[in-house]
């Protein structure tokens, strides 16, 4: 039994700098028609970067959509056009300054599937150089190195809580094979 909706109609309602958000109508196998909101994301990366210690670089910024401000792994949105290791070296270099002589992709993930269609691409980053940051006129952020204790202790202490950081620092914690097996984006980057 396919269980696959049917897309009768798709209207814009925003189109932003980062995403836009469409409104599908769809109907279901069982006849029903509903509407489903969908944001439309280009695509990121997000970099696990390592220093030769084994300390893991973060970055702190406050995060307007939940009022907080967190340490996360550096990442950001793709440019059109760009590949994964361009995009993963660039966002590396302005959100910490450092720079990465070793590039590895790991794998991507969809971030929200269940609203948005945000692929993310992570990379781990390593034998760093430390450089100046380049960050955008609305960044303002902190990079520092922290020790696998003091990654774990900023994680008890609710200073990490967004799914892609704590998806790093298990991965630094573990064999660090690929993150997954099969692309979630079936290798296409909007």
């Amino acid at each position: 039994m396919d269980s696959t909706p049917q897309v009768i109609s798709t209207r814009e309602r925003f189109r932003g700098r980062v995403f836009s958000v469409r409104t599908d109508e769809l109907r279901f196998p069982d006849g029903n028609v509903n509407p489903i909101d969908v944001i439309e994301h280009r695509g990121s990366y997000g970099v696990i970067a390592t220093t030769a210690d084994g300390s893991v670089v973060l970055v702190r910024q406050f995060r307007p959509a939940v009022g907080r401000t967190l340490w996360e792994i550096p990442a950001g949105t793709a440019e059109p056009g760009e590949s994964v290791l361009d995009g993963a070296r660039r966002e590396l270099a302005e959100e910490t300054g450092f720079r990465a002589r070793s590039m590895r992709p790991l794998g991507t993930l969809f971030m929200t599937p269940g609203f948005c269609n945000e692929v993310m691409h992570f990379v781990h980053a390593s034998d760093l150089e430390a450089g100046e940051q380049d960050l955008d006129d609305d960044e303002r952020i902190d990079a520092r190195t922290f020790t696998p204790a003091e990654a774990r202790e900023l994680t008890a202490r609710g200073q990490v809580a967004d799914a892609k950081t704590l998806l790093a620092l298990l991965w630094l914690e573990s064999n660090r094979g690929e993150l997954v097996g099969e692309r979630a984006d079936n290798g296409c980057i909007g």
